[in-house]
């Protein structure tokens, strides 16, 4: 696409097939991510988004295509895969956080571990992150003392301080009560004006269309349409897409 042509491709995808026994939930889908994207899937339920949002640093391994993240094609080279993940944070549904350690732990026990960063220079930089998404007060708090709003906060805090170069949200407001949606997206769309290349599987419609620099849309394992938000909620082509958007806007 012409206004691509200067910018920085950080993950290409190519041919991408996921089966899951008889099943083809992916069906080769190709699509391009570059620098300061936020790539938002929307799609409904089974579709198979979560599953290409979880092939892209391989927590699915795919059966066919290739993924090439920042020149490397992931697919051929999965014994450096921990290396690239440290460059792709993750944020999942339901915050994947540690019980038995505190908001802080959490967050600096990737730095310590697989950074080997100092252990105060990872604890300053956890803090700041905390009081940047409105936790400083949380940072002595368990998982469990903590509302679903606070929880997803804190597990982008925890992804943020590996310093990525992209972030995967695979519906991370799904999981929480209606009320506290706003504060997650509050974060992100934080992120996006701070230049953070993104991508994210959601339900959430007014995000894709004001935050989104470009929206995909996933049927049956299929990449049907792919625009800036303006075109794709204004003028969708596909007859599939225009259905979804009937029921869901």
């Amino acid at each position: 696409m012409a206004e691509n042509i200067d910018r920085e491709q950080l993950i290409s995808v190519r041919g991408l097939r996921k089966n899951f026994g008889t099943l083809e939930v992916l069906k080769g889908i190709d699509l391009d991510i570059y620098k300061g994207d936020v790539y938002v899937i929307v799609g409904p339920s089974g579709s198979g988004k979560s599953t290409l949002l979880r092939c892209l640093n391989l927590l699915e391994v795919p059966d066919a295509g290739e993924i090439v993240f920042e020149g490397v094609d992931i697919c051929r080279h999965k014994t450096a895969i921990n290396i690239h993940r440290q460059r792709m944070g993750m944020v999942f549904q339901q915050f994947n956080l540690f019980h038995n350690l505190t908001i802080l732990q959490n967050i600096m026990l990737g730095p310590v571990r697989v950074k080997k960063v100092h252990k105060e220079a990872a604890r300053e930089e956890a803090l700041q992150l905390l009081s940047q998404v409105g936790l400083s007060d949380k940072a002595d708090a368990y998982p469990v003392q903590l509302s679903g709003g606070q929880k997803q906060r804190a597990a982008i805090v925890r992804a943020l301080a590996m310093h990525p170069d992209v972030m995967l949200f695979d519906e991370p407001t799904s999981a929480l009560d209606p009320e506290m949606v706003g504060e997650v997206l509050s974060v992100m769309r934080n992120l996006a004006d701070g230049g953070m290349t993104m991508v994210v599987v959601t339900h959430e419609m007014g995000f894709a269309r004001e935050v989104g620099t470009r929206v995909a849309f996933v049927d049956e394992g299929v990449l049907l349409e792919e625009s800036a938000p303006s075109e794709f909620f204004a003028a969708p082509s596909n007859l599939r897409l225009q259905e979804f958007l009937a029921r869901v806007l």
